[in-house]
This record gives C-alpha cells, structure tokens and sequence, in this order.
C-alpha cells in the first residue's frame, strides 16, 4: 500500500476535526494543483498518510487512512478536479515537526522537504518508517 501525506492549515482543519469524523471520514476538498490531484487520483482504500498541519505548527500530528478512491470534488463544478475520502487512525505520541523533519539527513529527499507547497504529497516506505520512528510509533 502507498503511504501519503496530507496539509493542512489547523485553524481550517486541523487534526482534530479530522477525528470528530470518525469511521465515515471527510472529502479532502478544495485541492487545486494538478500535481496533488493525480497524487489522490492514485490512492487505493487503505492507503495511509500522515496529517500535516502547515503554517500553524508545522508538524506532523496523525496517521489517516483512504477511505474513499477519487471521486469528483463537491466544492466546484468544475471536472478537473477531484479528491478522496480519509479517516483519522491514529496521533502520532509526539508530533513531529518540519525542522525535525528538515535536520534528519535520512529525510532530505522527502517530499515535505523538496517540494513543500505540495498539499497531498507520496512519501516513501523509508519515510513513513523514520518519521513514525520519531513520533514513537511502531509504523
């Protein structure tokens, strides 16, 4: 299963109206960039991503999961865009943030590092492993 990462600004939507969803999970609405579409037009229910909160916090707060495939983004009329469906799983024990993120050398080709304006991003199995090693779970 692919691994993903999603961003957020937490005082839009934060991690915690993600968990008031529980198992039915929310649209991840409102992407407008090809690049973050296809990402979502690629994910298979099941797949996991780790929840960002960007500009506040700057850190790495949960693991969601896919819960719908891609389908057609409720917030516009316009077909090119779509989005999917993802649940809360699980907080991280300790969240982990962009400049811990940015200082692990094991993490510098990482997405969130390179390519940091993306809103839904791949992360490699590497990756996902490192950072929930450093949030103190088991990945």
């Amino acid at each position: 299963m692919a691994k993903w990462l999603f961003k957020s600004e937490p005082d839009v939507w934060g991690w915690d109206h993600q968990v008031t969803k529980g198992e039915i999970g929310e649209e991840w609405n409102g992407v407008r960039n090809y690049l973050a579409r296809n990402n979502m037009r690629a994910m298979q229910i099941g797949d996991q991503g780790f929840f960002y909160h960007s500009n506040v916090g700057k850190e790495i707060v949960g693991i969601v999961e896919i819960c719908a495939t891609s389908h057609p983004d409720s917030t516009t009329d316009d077909p090119r865009w779509d989005c999917v469906d993802i649940r809360a799983v699980r907080p991280l024990l300790r969240p982990v943030t962009l400049a811990e993120v940015k200082a692990d050398p094991r993490l510098s080709e990482m997405a969130l590092v390179k390519s940091m304006r993306l809103s839904v991003q791949p992360v490699t199995e590497e990756e996902w492993r490192i950072v929930c090693e450093l949030g103190g779970i088991a990945p």
